[in-house]
């Protein structure tokens, strides 16, 4: 979401174990040459993370100044008036909640994952349709024993590291969590489960007599949808989407991550980081939680 120069900003600096004074005064150095200025600085946790009050200063210039000057940490720039404990959580699933691309690691079992895994990238990258590239995918995976799909996920997913603690911590403290995917049910469902999301959206895979079609159900699950049900779930839960987080790390990502009050691109790719108000490029997903000011005492789950 769009800041004015003017908008006091609320900045934290977050490097799990590896944080120092130095840091702080480094950026809030940083911060004094955009022509800001830098006001009370305090602790989240010493040595993990720390905010620093600043004035005077675009929060697109303070968080390119910032990423620039201090590059093994990460910096999430906020307005100072938002609700700093987010009350909606939406998430993208594949890269971001876990730690693979389900479609690549299905297609590797019919030996397709090189071919299908740069189609994945390119549409992350937004290079391609996403709805295309899609069916494109599913397609190769026509004639496919459904049971191999329960087998991709037994051996091939794998949680991002900070996804319960991020999710649980939320949810106990009151938020909405929702997983929203272009990936598939098959592995949102329990995925969601696993992680502790109140509700998932994704596509479904069409099975007939036990192996997949080679299709995939209409209508997809795409960027247009992600942003949708983002601001279906804020109206849902009457809050305002300055009290809402979005994270994710593609393309079809982008529209969700600009209608959020604060949208997190984590290890994202450019177009994503870019239209994201802010972006994890070091630490996992628990940045989230620091970001809202939670400490780790606060946490429901560890990291």
């Amino acid at each position: 979401m769009g800041l004015s120069a003017v908008t006091p900003l609320l900045v934290t600096l977050v490097a799990e174990g590896r944080l120092s004074a130095g840091d702080a005064a480094h950026a809030s150095d940083v911060l004094r040459g955009l022509g800001g200025e830098p006001g009370l600085i305090s602790w989240i946790d010493a040595g993990d993370a720390i905010d620093i009050a600043v004035t005077d200063v675009a929060a697109a210039a303070a968080r390119a100044a910032l990423e620039a000057a201090l590059p093994a940490i990460d910096i999430i720039v906020q307005p100072a008036d938002a609700p700093r404990r987010r009350l909606l959580l939406i998430a993208d699933m594949d890269s971001t909640m876990i730690q693979c691309e389900c479609i690549d690691e299905l297609a590797d079992y019919a030996g397709l994952k090189a071919e299908v895994a740069a189609v994945t990238e390119a549409a992350m990258r937004g290079e391609l349709d996403f709805a295309a590239a899609l069916d494109a995918r599913v397609a190769l995976l026509a004639g496919m024993d459904a049971a191999v799909i329960d087998q991709c996920r037994r051996e091939r997913v794998r949680l991002m590291p900070g996804a319960r603690a991020l999710v649980q911590t939320m949810a106990a403290a009151g938020a909405h969590t929702l997983l929203v995917s272009g990936g598939f049910t098959a592995f949102t469902a329990p995925v969601a489960a696993e992680i502790g999301f109140a509700e998932q959206r994704a596509n479904t895979l069409l099975i007939s007599d036990g192996r997949l079609t080679g299709a995939v159900a209409r209508p997809i699950v795409d960027a247009a949808t992600k942003r949708a049900e983002l601001l279906a779930a804020a109206a849902a839960h009457a809050m305002p989407l300055s009290a809402t987080l979005a994270v994710g790390d593609g393309a079809n990502d982008i529209p969700m991550l600009e209608a959020a009050g604060l949208g997190i691109a984590y290890h994202a790719k450019p177009k994503a980081s870019a239209a994201a108000d802010a972006a994890v490029r070091i630490g996992d997903l628990t940045v989230l939680l620091r970001a809202q000011g939670y400490r780790r005492a606060d946490w429901a789950v560890a990291g």
